[in-house]
């Protein structure tokens, strides 16, 4: 299986934009988080969140392409594991209707990819614009602002507690938890 370095360096070789970087930083460390919750793996999961927007700069476009590029570049370096090629195609869903997320690892990067935007745009409202000075209660007071952060599939997010069973507030709370345990790789 490919390591988080592997994943880094594809990441970084193909993708130049700092914020998209950090943006797959931070669905890593959600993924992560979400795999102890569900007791499933971890490195696995934050592989796939790293990796899940890697050709997004190629293909913005394009948005049916949307991950197949990712996918090539995965099978020219030798990666073939089903659950991690079948995560990241999934990842296009929104766009295409193929491929529909069908397990937990596809469901959990399918809600939190979402969620780390509407995270990033709390904290970047606060007056100390600090990860770790947002609470629970910050993001939910947010919830309902549909003019904040419009472009957040909050139905997206939402589904956790039909395809995960994790109820809303406490999946807002694991991914919150993940991003702050990173805040310095997200410059918040």
């Amino acid at each position: 299986m490919i390591t988080k370095e592997q994943a880094l360096e594809l990441l970084h070789t193909n993708m130049q934009s700092v914020n998209l970087r950090k943006h797959c930083y931070a669905v890593g460390a959600v993924m992560k988080a979400l795999a102890k919750h569900l007791k499933e793996d971890g490195n696995k999961w934050e592989i796939v969140g790293i990796l899940h927007d890697g050709d997004y700069e190629k293909t913005k476009d394009t948005p049916e392409k949307h991950t197949l590029l990712r996918i090539d570049w995965l099978k020219k370096i030798g990666e073939n594991d089903p659950e991690i090629i079948s995560a990241i195609y999934s990842h296009n869903y929104a766009h295409t209707g193929n491929n529909p997320p069908k397990n937990n690892l596809e469901w959990s990067l399918y809600c939190s990819d979402e969620l780390t935007g509407l995270i990033v745009a709390v904290t970047l409202v606060r007056p100390e614009k600090k990860l770790e000075k947002v609470t629970i209660e910050n993001i939910l007071s947010k919830w309902n602002q549909k003019s904040f952060a419009a472009g957040v599939k909050r139905e997206q997010i939402e589904m956790c507690e039909e395809k995960l069973g994790i109820k809303l507030s406490d999946f807002i709370q694991i991914a919150l938890s993940a991003m702050q345990g990173i805040s310095n790789d997200l410059g918040l």
